[in-house]
């Protein structure tokens, strides 16, 4: 069965692609390639595909081009937002770490300083050790000296006792006096050094006492500067934490979804690199790490904030509030229902901003909202500003705090020219009011 099969598609693909011959004809000698239906078929399969892939290639990269070319000018756009963005990021990041950048470059001198005096006190106790230690051994060579002198004068005396004949005697009284003279003088040298010896001694001692005075001095100096540093960092650091807290938002959960989200190079507020010695860290350098961590935090705060709604959408000494959250009696239907934001009244036109660095997800007419703007901003949380007269952003584009969003108008389901102003968390409605609040004794 499979002779036969293979059999007719061998006759089908001969029909089709005869078998062809291509001769090679040299001076000497005449050859041919012989080329098989299949042989062709695959070669005739292999060029298709490459001319495939070809066309293929060719459209994708055309496509590309003309899409390059339809986004080139929203990417420069989003290119010159992002650019500002980050400059003003970056100009708030270097005030806000200004004094921190000036404390910790006082402090690194206090460091060198201490390393420095350090360093002098370790050289005098060796060099006072050294100084005992010479001292003590010259006394062992006084004693020496002093035991082979009295030794001599033993020997000499009796040698005087014992010596008979007067030569002798009188050879022995001529050498004694040179060899006394020799050992008063080595006794002298010696005192003398010795003396020398307990001079430098007491002199290494004084200089000793004086660097551990400015020694104490100085840590007590570096003891103010760090305790001053951690009232600033606390006082800045606890007004933020509680605005989260009652805003209803973890500050660790935050904080950390910041730090994930930061794309930063490095900066100023690294951690002091401990000895890579085995040795433990000192209390300084525990303390101006934990200084630092704090300062890092408080930066991490003002990026956060700086994202979620901590601010009011309009100017508050230009409207009144007219309606807060909750339920409320309907002034349409007169049933009872819930109103899910805050209502502030004012002048038509009145200018309304965004309350949180974000990127604009609507902004046109909604059933019952009128003109609507909506902002979705960092941590789930999404801002709606409706009624207005007029829109001044549009979908995708990206705002900041601050940034003039909208004008206070009439539109959709109103009574009267105001701002109704939502926020939403992870799509859930809350009290407006909460992050309004939280933000007074910060910003």
């Amino acid at each position: 069965m499979r002779t036969r099969l293979a059999i007719k598609i061998h006759s089908f693909l001969e029909h089709r692609f005869p078998e062809r011959r291509v001769f090679l004809k040299s001076d000497t000698d005449t050859r041919f390639i012989r080329l098989r239906p299949e042989t062709q078929l695959v070669a005739i399969a292999g060029m298709v595909l490459l001319v495939s892939w070809a066309i293929v290639a060719t459209a994708i990269v055309l496509m590309d081009s003309i899409g390059a070319g339809n986004f080139r000018e929203q990417a420069k756009r989003d290119q010159m937002t992002y650019r500002a963005r980050l400059n003003a990021i970056s100009d708030e990041r270097d005030n806000r770490a200004e004094e921190a950048l000036a404390a910790q470059s006082r402090f690194n001198a206090a460091l060198a300083q201490i390393s420095m005096m350090q360093s002098e006190l370790l050289t005098s106790e060796t060099r006072r050790q050294e100084l005992e230690t010479g001292i003590e051994v010259i006394q062992t060579t006084l004693r020496q000296t002093m035991t082979q002198r009295d030794t001599t004068r033993s020997a000499l005396e009796q040698l005087k006792a014992n010596t008979q004949g007067e030569s002798a005697a009188q050879a022995h009284a001529a050498t004694a006096p040179v060899q006394m003279d020799f050992l008063s003088s080595v006794l002298s040298d010696t005192a003398a050094e010795r003396d020398q010896i307990e001079a430098d001694a007491r002199q290494a001692l004084e200089q000793r006492a004086e660097m551990e005075l400015e020694l104490e001095l100085l840590n007590e100096r570096n003891d103010q500067i760090f305790r001053q540093l951690e009232e600033a960092v606390t006082v800045s650091v606890t007004p933020l934490d509680k605005m989260f807290r009652n805003a209803g938002m973890p500050p660790d959960r935050i904080l950390e979804q910041v730090r994930r989200g930061y794309n930063g190079q490095g900066g100023p507020l690294s951690p002091l690199a401990l000895s890579t010695r085995g040795e433990e860290p000192t209390a300084d350098e525990l303390r101006a790490n934990q200084i630092l961590n704090k300062l890092d935090q408080l930066n991490l705060y003002r990026m956060a904030a700086q994202q979620a709604p901590f601010a009011t959408p309009v100017n508050l000494g230009l409207v009144r509030q007219s309606s807060g959250y909750g339920y409320r009696r309907d002034p349409k239907t007169g049933g009872r229902r819930l109103h899910k934001g805050s209502d502030f009244a004012g002048k038509t036109g009145t200018d309304i901003f965004a309350t949180a660095d974000g990127v604009v997800t609507h902004a046109s007419w909604q059933s019952g909202y009128g003109k609507l703007v909506s902002i979705r901003h960092a941590f789930g949380i999404e801002t709606k500003y409706a009624h207005n007269s007029n829109l001044r952003v549009k979908v995708g584009q990206r705002v900041s705090r601050g940034d003039h969003i909208a004008d206070m108008g009439n539109t959709g389901r109103s009574t009267g020219t105001h701002l109704h102003y939502e926020v939403r968390v992870n799509g859930k409605p809350v009290n407006p009011m909460i992050y309004i609040k939280a933000a007074r004794n910060v910003f």
